[in-house]
């Protein structure tokens, strides 16, 4: 039910104020009617969720007037029915050539953006890989580089921060699987690319705490504290913080780095 109230959010800047127009019966002959009639008539089969009749009128739109600006139109809402029915392939490509038909359109931040979207509603579905995080991250990042004026740049943003929370969570979970084989190195290197690379999102405290871990038992103790010192400043109310605090705390035998280690903390 989600994606018909995406269907007020995203189609209604993009309508042409056909609101005012005749209402025709659909007993009416099709080449009769005008553009705008075909039109409203297509909108009333969308408001009513009858997708295929919908598609159907915006088709016969296309083909009769496709000269026209409800023409135009009605190629988005054929591209937007598409997403709707979760054939993403097609949507997609619907808005693709939309955006080589008409490159100058006011609304081709829409058409970026959809593509995006339907990019990123592949991701966690359960026959598909990963590749869709990649492909979403670059549509999303498509949007707000070419639009960054445009009302759809908030959302840009924010499904951004989402993927990378995202692929930081499969970096996460390698990472975890490499440490309790102990395959230390392997380990590091995820949990370095979650810190590097995703900053931003909620998994860093813990990549932290993990190198801390994977530090110790490889018996790398000076590299293991200066990590801990670095989760303290940034993250020192996170139970992440407190694991590798109590963890360093283990090396009972060298005064000197337990030394070190009060001063850090």
């Amino acid at each position: 039910m989600h994606k018909i109230i995406l269907s007020i959010i995203f189609i209604l800047p993009l309508f042409l104020g056909c609101s005012s127009l005749k209402k025709t019966s659909t007993n009416d002959t099709i080449n009769l009617r005008s553009p705008e009639e075909i039109y409203v008539s297509g909108m009333n089969f969308f408001d009513n969720q009858n997708f295929l009749l919908a598609e159907e009128e915006f088709k016969n739109l296309q083909k009769l007037y496709p000269l026209s600006n409800e023409s135009i139109q009605s190629e988005v809402m054929v591209g937007f029915i598409k997403y709707l029915q979760m054939d993403y392939d097609s949507s997609i490509s619907k808005f693709k050539k939309f955006i080589l038909k008409y490159p100058s359109h006011n609304n081709l931040d829409y058409a970026y953006y959809m593509i995006a979207v339907n990019n990123y509603e592949q991701i966690n579905h359960f026959e598909l890989d990963g590749q869709f995080n990649e492909i979403a991250l670059e549509s999303f990042n498509q949007v707000i580089a070419r639009f960054p004026e445009s009302e759809y740049t908030k959302d840009s943003l924010q499904k951004i921060i989402l993927i990378k929370s995202n692929k930081a969570a499969k970096h996460m979970d390698i990472g975890r699987f490499y440490l309790k084989e102990k395959k230390y190195t392997a380990a590091l290197n995820r949990f370095k690319i979650v810190v590097q690379d995703y900053s931003m999102t909620k998994f860093t405290p813990e990549a932290l705490h993990r190198m801390v871990e994977a530090y110790y038992e490889m018996g790398m103790i000076q590299e293991s504290i200066e990590i801990a010192a670095v989760l303290g400043h940034n993250y020192p109310d996170t139970k992440w913080y407190r694991y590798s605090y109590n963890l360093v705390k283990k090396i009972k035998n060298n005064n000197s780095i337990l030394d070190k280690l009060t001063k850090i903390f």
